[in-house]
């Protein structure tokens, strides 16, 4: 405020320049994420059944979609054939009447994520549901074509979905996390269950998946681990049947475990 103050006075002759731009403003404080493991996220689908939400989390949950491209998808977006649905446009946030839309902000935001048949599944039942929501609406029904929408077709406010978000988290029992953190939630087990951070960054629309190794990087102990137990399985003893003596056959050529613990 103080510094559009100074602008318009620099604009209109008063002062030579604005001080304020030399200023360097603090850095906001990065808000830590929360997020749910595997059991808390199966109990959210009996808590949100039969809401207006309930394929909303679905797809948040399953592809880490932002909030902004969930509410802009349209039901063009979506190819029931090749099960995928393209990330193309944003919901603005709503100040007034009317559905406006964005780009996402880098070029891999814009995307094609593909989704698998339980997900396919849960936007044909919303599908239906909306289709016999819009023959009851009839004249009143806005068509604005979006997959996420009101029960007259316009759009969803954010601050309404947050409030029923975090009432079906009540229900369920769950402690109670942004919207956002869906996302993360949904990194972490893409991650979790050995899907590549290449991968990972490519569906979530991250620029670089350097910025996914930094905003996921503290993971990896718990996938190293795993890693290790695979790596172990490499260096095993593999078991062959004995040969006789006398036998003219080939002797079989034996792999042995080999221990490093002499060179450390």
């Amino acid at each position: 405020m103080l510094h559009g103050a100074l602008d318009r006075a620099v604009r209109i002759g008063s002062i030579g320049s604005n001080p304020v731009s030399l200023t360097i403003p603090p850095k906001e404080p990065t808000r830590e994420m929360q997020i749910f493991d595997e059991s808390q996220v199966s109990q959210m689908p009996m808590a949100a059944y039969g809401h207006y939400l309930e394929p909303i989390l679905h797809l948040a949950v399953t592809t880490g979609m932002r909030q902004i491209e969930l509410l802009g998808l349209k039901w063009t977006d979506l190819d029931w054939v090749k099960q995928s649905i393209k990330v193309e446009t944003q919901l603005v946030r709503p100040t007034g009447e009317g559905v406006s839309f964005t780009q996402p902000k880098t070029r891999l935001g814009k995307r094609t994520v593909v989704v698998g048949s339980g997900t396919i599944q849960v936007l044909q039942d919303h599908y239906e549901r909306q289709n016999r929501a819009r023959h009851k609406s009839g004249e009143n029904w806005v068509k604005y074509g979006l997959i996420f929408c009101t029960r007259y077709g316009t759009k969803i406010h954010f601050r309404s979905l947050l409030r029923d978000f975090k009432n079906i988290l009540r229900k369920a029992g769950l402690p109670e996390i942004r919207f956002h953190d869906l996302r993360h939630t949904a990194a972490s087990l893409m991650l979790n269950h050995g899907i590549p951070f290449i991968v990972v960054a490519r569906m979530l629309g991250q620029a670089k998946p350097s910025i996914t190794l930094d905003v996921y990087g503290h993971l990896l102990p718990s996938m190293q681990i795993e890693a290790t137990k695979k790596i172990d399985v490499l260096f095993m003893p593999v078991s062959v049947d004995p040969v006789a003596p006398d036998c003219t056959r080939k002797r079989p050529f034996h792999v042995m475990a080999i221990d490093y613990t002499h060179y450390i």
